[in-house]
């Protein structure tokens, strides 16, 4: 089967197109034939090297979406030809992945293949910064940076329905647009204004009860600034950079330090099953919609790590590893 991997760390022309032997579902799995891969931070980080990609050569993609192919010992011989989205798996940049089948996520019949494809990580991490760790309450306010990004637009979606006051980060006036159509009720330029000042401004000086930060090093200082006293920053991300030491008590004040990865919120079945039924629920009912900046063959996965990387995006990337 088609599959891309990584032979060496490095730049997106590391990324190769590879001929290798499709995987067999083991005790508990399923194999999955994807139609769709989501592409994420998470993957430049692994073919980058800021964390470690295992043994090389070694396969990227955390999600996908497609249809269940096969079934190995123990799972129910039903669930082949079921339409599924999977998540936390390695390799889902190939035309097939087995997953434990107690870790396959239904997909409604309401929902595309790309969106299964798009929804998982970035959805569930919208749905974790907003429910579980910010526990958002009406009345609170929210800063969400790169609001038009994609687990940005889809936080300032879930904080705005839970009933905040949504300030985001954005780089260009159209993200801006992106960002307020989205729900956020105050887009912040970044480029030409400080988001911290004007997160004070916008709050009558207090600051901010949640600062969600994807970007890392370059932001970190000014949202420190921006979260009030006794409020929560989280870092879910470092898409400029790791954050660079410091001295807590002095730098935090009496702020909430929490950094959060969407994996360490779904290691029990229990609990990423149900938080995948009310965030693809909310979606297959029109209540949370997910934007797809764009969809790359799977041979140009190195063009869709590029345009990651070059932070223009607004929405999702995809790869299509079949055309359907």
């Amino acid at each position: 089967m088609r599959a891309i991997r990584i032979h060496a760390i490095g730049g997106p022309e590391q990324l190769v197109l590879d001929d290798i032997d499709p995987p067999a579902p083991g005790a508990g799995e399923a194999l999955v034939s994807l139609e769709r891969a989501g592409v994420n931070f998470v993957d430049v980080y692994l073919r980058s090297g800021l964390y470690p990609p295992g043994p090389l050569p070694a396969r990227l993609g955390r999600e996908g979406a497609g249809t269940v192919a096969a079934v190995g010992d123990g799972v129910d011989a039903r669930l082949v030809g079921r339409r599924v989205a999977v998540f936390d798996v390695h390799g889902s940049y190939a035309e097939a992945v087995a997953v434990p089948a107690d870790r396959l996520l239904p997909l409604p019949d309401a929902l595309s293949f790309e969106v299964g494809a798009a929804l998982p990580i970035q959805g569930m991490t919208a749905h974790v910064l907003v429910h579980t760790i910010g526990a958002v309450s009406p009345g609170d306010s929210v800063l969400v940076h790169a609001a038009a990004g994609g687990v940005g637009l889809l936080a300032v979606q879930l904080a705005r329905r839970a009933g905040a006051t949504v300030l985001g980060t954005c780089s260009t006036p159209e993200k801006a647009e992106r960002a307020r159509a989205a729900g956020c009720h105050h887009p912040i330029l970044y480029t030409e204004t400080d988001f911290a000042a004007e997160a004070l401004r916008a709050t009558g000086g207090r600051g901010v009860d949640l600062v969600l930060d994807s970007v890392g090093r370059t932001t970190f200082s000014g949202s420190v600034q921006a979260t009030r006293m006794r409020g929560t920053l989280v870092v879910f991300g470092q898409s400029s950079g790791s954050i660079e030491p410091f001295s807590p008590r002095p730098v935090l004040g009496s702020r909430t330090l929490v950094a959060a990865s969407i994996f360490d919120y779904s290691r029990d079945p229990a609990e990423l099953a149900a938080r995948w039924r009310e965030v693809s629920g909310l979606t297959a009912r029109g209540e949370l919609a997910v934007a797809i900046d764009g969809v790359f063959p799977l041979a140009e996965a190195a063009a869709a790590h590029r345009r990651l990387e070059s932070r223009a995006t607004s929405g999702k990337l995809l790869l299509a590893v079949r055309e359907t």
